[in-house]
């Protein structure tokens, strides 16, 4: 995929100090998904062009930091070839000074509106021909699109959903940059990651001061959150009456289970008392299985005596989630190599389950049906074997302490089971004897002296690895 971007200010080279980039040097930036590189195939005082050409592995699209799925679908699709939300990621890493609209050595250049055009080749348009202009125009560009057939041999298969793009216009370079980060995802309609509640803030915060008049502002907020109902709603709001003076997640949704455990800071609590454990019993190497979107690698990246820390779920999008979150792609190098996240199941023999210290399986077991849970046990301790298992789960006999709970009802819709004390304590027990393991109880969460914790946490350790 490639992008260019021209002018014909004079002198026309000083587009190498507003992107921060000298025009004699190729610049090049390592990607979790490929290679992208920033050149000038021509730079001289009436016309420069400056472009960016991204290679994306497929492999490590599929297979790599954070977007891994294991479908073979993902072999044979787009990505790797067509301009999209991938190529604004790399947009936004070779550009972002230029992005902010920052200069350090021309910033009256930078605030002022120079002629500019930009091509990209080949982009996905997902919707009616004029799309491209719909979004464009009314932002005082010239919009040119041209098709590409599918196949020039059989030009009765007619044109295919990919055209040449061209954008003119007379704009501030970092205005520029910013509708494109946003709109040209919207013609693809498509994001090669997770979108979540800070895709709002971004829309909102590129947006600002043209998207709110935009005629087909609606259009571009359902795209860009890929039509999630609460995102859309919350995006809308904000834009229709904007309140500077409401934390910015005021009107974010939230999961139930979140909602009825928040006053008591359940996860916080969950977390820091696995991370102390894990410190207490000397841990280096530590697997996160069922990591979600990564609270608990989080914490984790937070103490350098663990060296080696691998979070592992079957979500696809939910490890792209949680890549973001962690900001695996802007990480420095010494910091980024003690992490690796990975998707795989865990009712499945893995051999990259194998030599850990220790394995965490936080508020995860309760989401499995039950007839999987030999299976899981197998697998985990069984064939990857680590010295020290963490497992918790919601303690059911807390639950009537929650008011907004309902009797009989679960934390989660989505949990399978919630089990009492005696129940948990029995599963672990049988587990521990079968597998060779000795194992301990702990409670998370404030203590009531009839229903015990709302967390409940059982500690496996191997001879070798006790307190």
């Amino acid at each position: 995929m490639l992008l260019s971007l021209s002018t014909t200010h004079v002198p026309a080279t000083d587009l190498g100090f507003l992107l921060m980039k000298h025009p004699d040097n190729v610049h090049q930036l390592q990607l979790s998904m490929g290679r992208a590189s920033l050149f000038y195939p021509q730079a001289d005082e009436a016309r420069c062009t400056a472009a960016i050409m991204v290679e994306v592995d497929p492999i490590d699209l599929v297979r790599g930091r954070g977007h891994a799925t294991g479908q073979q679908d993902s072999y044979v699709n787009d990505r790797p070839y067509a301009a999209s939300s991938l190529l604004m990621t790399a947009m936004r890493r070779l550009l972002g000074t230029a992005l902010s609209g920052r200069s350090r050595m021309r910033q009256d250049l930078a605030d002022s509106d120079i002629p500019l055009e930009v091509t990209i080749t080949p982009l996905p348009v997902r919707g009616p021909p004029d799309l491209a202009a719909r979004l464009f125009t009314p932002l005082g560009y010239q919009v040119e699109t041209t098709p590409i057939v599918l196949d020039p041999t059989h030009p009765e298969w007619g044109d295919s959903p990919y055209v040449a793009f061209t954008l003119r216009g007379r704009v501030r370079l970092s205005t520029l940059l910013r509708q494109l980060f946003l709109l040209v995802p919207v013609l693809d309609n498509s994001k090669h990651y997770y979108v979540g509640e800070d895709e709002v803030e971004k829309l909102l915060r590129e947006g600002a001061g043209w998207l709110d008049a935009h005629p087909e502002r609606n259009l571009i907020i359902r795209r860009a959150l890929k039509g999630f109902r609460p995102l859309v709603a919350r995006a809308q709001a904000e834009l229709n009456a904007p309140d500077a003076s409401a934390p910015a997640d005021a009107d974010a949704p939230d999961t139930p289970e979140k909602q009825i455990e928040a006053p008591l800071r359940l996860q916080d609590a969950r977390i820091a008392h696995v991370v102390e454990t894990l410190r207490r019993l000397h841990a280096q190497s530590v697997l996160d299985c069922g990591c979600g979107e990564g609270d608990l690698l989080q914490a984790l990246l937070a103490v350098p005596a663990f060296s080696r820390i691998v979070g592992m779920d079957v979500a696809p999008h939910v490890l792209a989630r949680a890549a973001q979150r962690l900001r695996l792609d802007d990480m420095p190098e010494l910091r980024r190599r003690r992490i690796t996240v990975m998707q795989g199941a865990l009712t499945y023999r893995d051999r990259r389950m194998q030599g850990f210290d220790a394995a965490c399986v936080v508020e995860v077991i309760e989401h499995m049906d039950a007839e999987r849970l030999p299976a899981f046990e197998q697998v985990l301790f069984g064939q990857a074997r680590p010295g020290i298992v963490i497992v918790t789960t919601p303690n059911r006999d807390y639950n009537a302490l929650f008011p907004n709970l309902p009797a009989h009802a679960m934390r989660h819709a989505d949990h399978r089971f919630e089990w009492d004390r005696a129940t948990f304590s029995r599963w672990a027990r049988d587990v521990a004897q079968a597998y060779g393991y000795t194992v301990a109880f702990e409670g998370i969460g404030p203590v009531d002296p009839t229903h015990g914790t709302p967390t409940q946490m059982a500690l496996f350790t191997q001879a070798g690895h006790e307190s």
